[in-house]
């Protein structure tokens, strides 16, 4: 043992790492026991050396896979130059990826920060701001939806419509209702001149990977702009490529006031955005807003390198058609085990199996098999890989997905 207590000289075994990591660590989290210490592209391997093929990325994060090596190029280039000055200053990189979101978005502003529910906060204040300064302080409530997910910051839960990550934090943000998913109707007589926006993700992931019914986003910003509100558009997960397009909404006819972006920005490396029209965008002026080491030169480096790589028409491309190939397996799956599987649903690599069984146990006969998954909604397993899977890997999947669902009953 070292002097510090920690097993030693050599690499900690996975029985080491999980045993530290619960003496030491909060227990917030549900873990797997699994204790990863390597990966490249979408394989990944634990302290003991076994090989695994990663179908999550890190929930939708690593877009390139796993340590890209222009991501580590980019990374000690930036290093060796400038890493962190403040909001106090102007830096280059900062100037650039703003830049290079505002233009391919068609919004107008960008504020830059550290994670997917720092960017939701930002755009909350926005819009709280936004409403108030246009009805001297009467519009204020958000409209959001049911089984949403925007974070785990106390704003963010506020407008997460899980009750789940409600209990024991309350209270919580005042002013927030909650609309089922795709109902036009509820969320048309939700909406009143006291609202100051309506706040959607594009597809639910947490929720089950649902996709907005076709109509519903361009309708739902009507009602809401009809009324003096702002759509904004939470694509922390569905932003940057993960569809097929550069961001979801294209997908479903729309572009929002505000949209908050994530995950794949910095693709494990922490960075989130919030862009803006340039009218919801005044609402936070000098000193209304900001964040200590967001848009720091290291990480707007990184951000910029990626994006402009994710950007990229050729590699969107290639993205939607392996999506479409990875579903069209998936929808062979489903039918050809019509006593588990319900359907497949998703676009581009982020897909959902909707299962008739729990999918809890089928993603631990998944990862005996070598291959991570993600079950959420209790019944749906949820595919994000890194966008640079191969079809060779994803038949991989589906073999390992089949042997393992033909295993399963569904439910008396």
């Amino acid at each position: 043992m070292s002097a510090a207590g920690i097993p030693g000289p050599g690499p900690l075994s996975t029985g080491e790492i999980i045993s530290l990591c619960d003496s030491h660590l909060l227990k917030n989290v549900g873990r797997i026991p699994l204790a990863l210490v390597r990966g490249k592209g979408l394989k990944v391997w634990d302290a003991e050396g076994k090989e695994y093929l990663d179908f999550i990325a890190g929930i939708a994060t690593c877009a390139f896979g796993h340590a890209p090596d222009f991501m580590a190029e980019t990374l000690e280039r930036q290093a060796r130059t400038l890493v962190h000055v403040s909001n106090l200053f102007y830096n280059e990189p900062m100037a650039r990826l703003a830049e290079l979101l505002t233009r391919q978005s068609g919004l107008d502003r960008a504020f830059f920060c550290n994670s997917g529910a720092e960017a939701n906060e930002a755009a909350l204040k926005m819009a709280r701001k936004y409403g108030s300064e246009r009805s001297g302080g009467k519009r204020f409530r958000i409209v959001s939806a049911k089984n949403s997910f925007h974070g785990r910051t106390m704003g963010a839960i506020s407008i997460t419509g899980q009750q789940s990550l409600h209990d024991g934090f309350h209270p919580l943000l005042p002013g927030v209702s909650f609309v089922p998913f795709g109902d036009l109707e509820e969320l048309d007589r939700a909406v009143d001149d006291s609202v100051c926006c309506v706040f959607l993700e594009p597809i639910q992931g947490e929720g089950g990977v649902e996709p907005a019914p076709d109509g519903y986003l361009p309708k739902a910003a009507e009602i809401a702009r009809s009324r003096g509100a702002l759509l904004v558009l939470d694509e922390v997960q569905t932003g940057l490529g993960r569809t097929g397009a550069d961001f979801a909404f294209r997908h479903f006819g729309v572009t929002p006031d505000i949209m908050t972006l994530g995950k794949a920005l910095g693709s494990g490396y922490p960075v989130a955005a919030t862009l803006s029209t340039e009218e919801a965008g005044q609402a936070l002026g000098p000193g209304s807003h900001s964040t200590t080491v967001g848009g720091a030169p290291l990480a707007m480096a990184v951000a910029l390198e990626l994006t402009s790589r994710l950007l990229d028409k050729d590699f969107l491309t290639r993205v939607a058609e392996t999506g479409r190939y990875f579903l069209g397996r998936l929808n062979s799956l489903a039918a050809s085990l019509p006593g588990a599987v319900q359907e497949a649903r998703g676009l581009g690599l982020m897909l959902g199996l909707k299962l008739k069984v729990p999918a809890g146990p089928v993603v631990q006969k998944l990862l005996a098999r070598g291959f991570i998954a993600n079950a959420t909604a209790g019944t749906v397993l949820r595919f994000v890989p890194p966008l640079v899977v191969t079809p060779a890997e994803i038949d991989l999947l589906c073999a390992a997905l089949a042997e393992s669902l033909a295993e399963e009953r569904p439910a008396e």
